[in-house]
This record gives structure tokens, sequence and C-alpha cells, in this order.
């Protein structure tokens, strides 16, 4: 697959991933030149017709969600090669890790870690709801956690094509069942709220470490999920809070009635615990009497389960009838004459010490209060040295990042346990930088200990070009040093393109309004005197009629001053003039309907008729101006492309 292009486009560059149902790549976008990445359907799913239909169809509807902490997808597509079809989606490429691999590496997150992913995972959610579009496969593999600390949510749109058949061709698909909701255990009907009860699942796995339900089989762990009570988080870690524990809760009732109505509800809990410190109370409520209808696809499995179970009942109850009370009074009479022998010996303090274990398993101290950690320890018999202290985002301050002996290890009482301590992180506020220009922003947010992030353009007709439309994080912000402000930068208006209109013999008013009109500007207007043009009048233009113009282009004119008013006794007597003696000037303008034009002038003067001027000019030319001499009463017949236009004639009044 490496080195294959897809849909003429995306380029396969290396394997980064796989899952139940696909594999997943980075690509290289050829035709927008970025990196993406490609999740391709596995073989087992490409042969199910009623996947494959719901799949392009939910794919599709799912690439129509647009929301920060949703992985935006781009394309869907598919791909024929040696008589298979390849189904891929096109998304948007994420350098980070999954939230199960955040999971495994902290062992556990802290109430405040816990609480910024879900309110993120909710929000997405919320978005899709609104959207009329169910996960349907919330689980901490399907969450990436960016390397600027964002959660999105993938896969939206697949688990709803999935069909019963479809899960019933791979065992992988199961791998959810730990995540699922009561009545999908059961094949019921699966809503918005079906999800709400995956991201409780997901919340108890990050307070606690692990998940609620386990099993030898996705079957044995299915039926937990409808049937079992779940242990409280704080059963398991007491440092939980009570009120996050509550919200917990009321996502995993197993009737839907008993979660939250919505992802909205979910969201303002969240946030009244986080922003606000309110409690919230949420009555627990044992849905035991909720009904048990096993999926059909592994029904046999149960019943057979079932029937091995039995039997194992009966045999151990035989055995039990058979041999209890005899093993019961040899081991007691052992262990009295053991009791016995050791007092004699040891006496009964020596006792005492033999039996006690000289060894103590080490706790997990990570995300407890230095205060808490430290009397955690001397309860047990051990004693704590901070060996370092760390500036670190993740924990609050004063609450232990790491411990030098992992945890369940055994130790020597009065053993001492080094531990590393958050301090705190340096925080800054995020500088206001729209509406200035890019290197004006970059300078701010550098000067404020904080780093330029992404850079997206756009246009706009208010915002100048290369200066900031938005950002994120918002101005004011409290941020840690060295984190990323995105930018998206304008490139200006929109570009539009108009057709130069004719603006020669026109008023210079008229001419004006056309140029503004057209969205184009009015340069430089020059004036020049014309005996045959009145005043006013547009005389030549900077583009010929019918140029394709980018708006806001800059257009000059030149415009008639109508005849001349200067006197022949103001202009300087030429050399060997005399009385009777005069000249002439003759504008002669291009042709805006052509792009070439041959101009002839001839002069006569006592039927003699010669030519005195011929040349060429371009429509893109500037006005030709030609002065000639002679005697009152010379005339010269301006020809254009041999057809007769005017006649000028030397008077006492011309020039």
């Amino acid at each position: 697959m490496i080195g294959k292009i897809l849909g003429n486009r995306y380029e396969i560059l290396e394997k980064i991933g796989e899952g139940g149902m696909a594999k997943v790549y980075k690509a290289k976008d050829k035709l927008l030149n970025r990196f993406v990445a490609i999740k391709i359907l596995k073989d087992e799913f490409t042969e199910d017709e009623d996947f494959v239909r719901k799949f392009r169809r939910e794919s599709q509807s799912a690439a129509s969600l647009s929301h920060p902490n949703i992985l935006y997808i781009y394309d869907v597509g598919v791909e024929e090669e040696d008589n298979k079809k390849i189904y891929y989606i096109v998304m948007e490429y994420i350098n980070g890790k999954t939230l199960k691999e955040v999971i495994r590496e902290k062992n556990k997150l802290s109430a405040d870690e816990a609480i910024y992913y879900s309110l993120q995972i909710a929000e997405a959610l919320e978005n899709a709801h609104k959207n009329h579009i169910v996960h349907r496969d919330i689980k901490p593999h399907n969450i990436m956690i960016t390397e600027d600390n964002r959660v999105k949510v993938t896969d939206f749109g697949i688990a709803r094509a999935v069909t019963s058949s479809t899960v019933t061709t791979t065992s992988n698909v199961l791998g959810s069942v730990h995540y699922f909701s009561p009545e999908q255990a059961r094949g019921g009907y699966t809503d918005e709220k079906s999800d709400i009860y995956s991201l409780g699942i997901v919340m108890y796995e990050m307070v606690t470490g692990k998940v609620p339900y386990e099993g030898d089989s996705p079957i044995s762990v299915a039926l937990k999920h409808v049937q079992d009570d779940i242990i409280p988080p704080r059963d398991i870690d007491a440092t939980i809070p009570l009120n996050l524990e509550s919200v917990i809760l009321k996502c995993v009732q197993k009737k839907q009635s008993d979660r939250y109505n919505n992802t909205t509800e979910l969201i303002n809990d969240l946030k009244n615990i986080r922003l606000l410190g309110k409690d919230v109370h949420v009555e627990r409520v044992n849905d035991m009497s909720s009904a048990t209808r096993v999926m059909p696809a592994v029904e046999s499995d149960i019943k057979g389960d079932n029937k091995m179970n039995k039997s194992k009942n009966k045999k151990t109850k035989k055995k039990g009838k058979k041999s209890d009370g005899g093993i019961k009074v040899i081991f007691a009479a052992i262990l009295l004459a053991f009791l016995l022998v050791t007092s004699i010996f040891f006496g009964f303090f020596k006792f005492k010490s033999f039996l006690k274990s000289d060894e103590i398993p080490v706790p997990n101290l990570v995300g407890m209060d230095q205060k808490v950690a430290e009397k955690t320890l001397n309860d047990l018999g051990l004693n704590m040295k901070v060996l370092d202290k760390v500036k670190d985002s993740k924990y609050k301050v004063g609450e232990v990042v790491h411990q030098d002996v992992d945890a369940d290890l055994k130790v020597k009482e009065g053993y001492t346990i080094g531990v590393t301590i958050n301090e705190g992180e340096e925080l800054a506020f995020v500088p206001l930088v729209m509406n200035k220009p890019l290197t004006d922003a970059e300078a701010l947010i550098e000067d404020a200990g904080l780093q330029v992030g992404k850079r997206d353009v756009e246009t706009s007709d208010t915002v100048p070009k290369n200066s900031v439309i938005r950002q994120y994080p918002d101005a004011m912000t409290e941020v840690a040093v060295d984190s990323k402000v995105d930018l998206v930068i304008s490139e200006g208006p929109e570009i539009k393109e108009v057709i130069m209109k004719k603006l020669v013999g026109k008023s210079i008013d008229e001419a004006q309004k056309i140029i503004t009109d057209d969205d184009l500007v009015v340069g430089e207007v020059n004036t020049q005197p014309s005996n045959e043009i009145p005043a006013d009048i547009v005389i030549w233009q900077e583009y010929n009629q019918g140029t394709v113009l980018e708006t806001k282009t800059s257009v000059d004119l030149i415009i008639s001053s109508g005849p001349s008013t200067d006197q022949p006794g103001d202009q300087p007597t030429e050399p060997g003039t005399e009385s009777g003696m005069g000249s002439i000037t003759i504008v002669l303008p291009p042709r805006m309907d052509k792009e070439e034009t041959n101009i002839k002038i001839n002069k006569r003067i006592d039927g003699t008729t010669e030519v005195v001027f011929s040349g060429t000019i371009k429509a893109s030319d500037e006005p030709l101006v030609r002065t000639f001499t002679g005697k009152i009463g010379t005339e010269f017949d301006i020809m254009y492309d041999d057809v007769y236009q005017s006649t000028k004639t030397i008077t006492k009044d011309s020039q």
C-alpha cells in the first residue's frame, strides 16, 4: 500500500495505526500540498454490501460536522484494485496520542485532567447530536489528544454503519464491548444517551485507571453491563471528588431514562464542578431489574457457559459432601500443634513478629497532594523525600508527578520513597493581536513568552492583507509559557475581474462613474488641447475596451481642454517665418476598436499635394501630436487606414 496513490491525489507514505475495522496511513495530499490521515477499511467489511452502503452514507454525513473537537473528514472515496474495492476516508492528520495511550502512560488521570478531556468530548458529541449523528463507539481508542492537549474525537459515521452481519464477520469489532451501553449489549435501540453511557465509562477509566467491567470473553463483559452494579469510583480511589463521581454514575445508569437527558446537561454539570466548584447531587439508581436480552449472534456461547458452570457446581458440591468435614478436622489439629510448638520455642511476641511480613507494598502516590502522600507513607511505616520540583500543567500545584519506586513493589519498613512535586507552571496572558499586521502580531506573541502556532489564511473585505483576522486562544486567556497561539491571516478582499468599457468620447463625469461602478479606480487625469474635440471629453484611456482587469485597478485618462486660447503673438517666432505664415498642431488619437492603425497626413497648397506624415499607432499608445508650419490657408488631410477623417487648415489663429 505504501507509495500507492488514491483518488489521483493522496500518496500513501507510511502506516501509523490499525484498529478492528481499518488500517490508518499517513499520506500526502498532492493537490493541496498537506499531510492527511487515510483510514482504509479491512477486506472483511468491504464484503458486506449493506455495511458499504451505510458506511458511505454515514461517513459523508459525518464529513459535514465542523467542530474544533471533532477530527475533520476531508473526503470519502472508493478505488478498485485487483478486482477488490478499497474504501477509504481522508481525515485531518494529527500529531498526538490516543486517550488510551495517555491513560496507560499515567496509570490514571487527575480529576482536573479527566474533567478537562470529558468536557471537550462532550462538546464534540453535543455538536454531532444536534446534527442527528450518534457515534455509538465512544472509547479512549477513538479519542486523540493533540500535542497542544486538545481533544479530537474520531470515527464518526463508521460505527453507525456496522450491521449485525458485519459484527459476526470479525471478533475485533467486539473490542469495544468494555464501553458498550446496556442497550447495545442487548441489541436494543441506541440513541444519544448511548454515547453518554460510553463517555461515562471512559470517564470512569480516566479517574480509576481501569474499566468497570472485565471478563474472560466479550460476552461475559457485555452481560455485566446489563446485569452487574458498577463499583463506585471512590471505592477504588477515595481521592476522587464526590461530585465528579456523581456525574460519572449518572452517565452509566443502566436505564437510558436515568441518565442525562442530553450532553448539554452533562456539560453544564462538568463546568459547574470545574469552574464554580459546585456540588452535583445525583441519585444512585439500582438497575438490577433491567431485563436481560442476549445479543443473537452470541447466544449459543452464553448457553454453553451456563452449562459448564452448572456442571462445575455439581462436581464441587459432590466433592464437598465427601471430604469437607475431614479436611477441617485435620487442618485444625495441625494448626493447634503448630501454635503450641511455636509458643514454646519463640514465645508469643517472637511468633507475632514471625507472622508479620517485613516487606510493604508501595502505594501509588502520583496525583496525590504532597502532604497526603507523606501521611499515606508514614501510616504504612515508610518515609518520603522530595527529590525534585518541576512545572507540569497536567497536575495541580503541590501534587506528586513521579515516584522513584513503582507502585506495588515491596520495600522494607522504614524505606524512603523519593518523589517529584509539581511546583506549578509559569503562566502568561495571550496578547490581543487581531487586526494587527502579521509581523507586529508575531512580535507581541513572542514578547509574551508564547509561540506562533498555525497560520491559516482567509479572504476579508474588512481586514487588510497580511493582518490578523482571528486568534486562538482569545486575548487575555491565561496559558502556560511557550504555548502556541494559532492565527488566521487576511489575504485581502476576494479578487474579482471586470471588462474595461469604452470611455473615449464620453464626458469626464460619465467616464469616472463607469470606472467606479465597475469597482475600478480613477487614476491620473491629464488635459490636452484639441480644436476638434470639445473640452472635458475623453480622448484617450489607459486600457483598451474589452481588456480584462482586476477590481481596484487604476485607470488613467486624457481629456480635451478645448481649443488653444494662446495667440500667435504669444508664441516664439520660428527662424525664417514671414508675414502670411503660420503653424498648426494636430492631435492624432488611437482607435479603440483596432489594435493598430495606419495614419497618413497629406499637405495641400497651391494645387500641389505632398505626404508630410506617415506612420502607425497602437490602441494602447498615447495620442500622437504633430506640429506643421506653412502659409496661411495650407490644408492638411488626415487619413486613418486610407480613409479620410478630417482636414485641418492653417489660419491666423491656428497653432
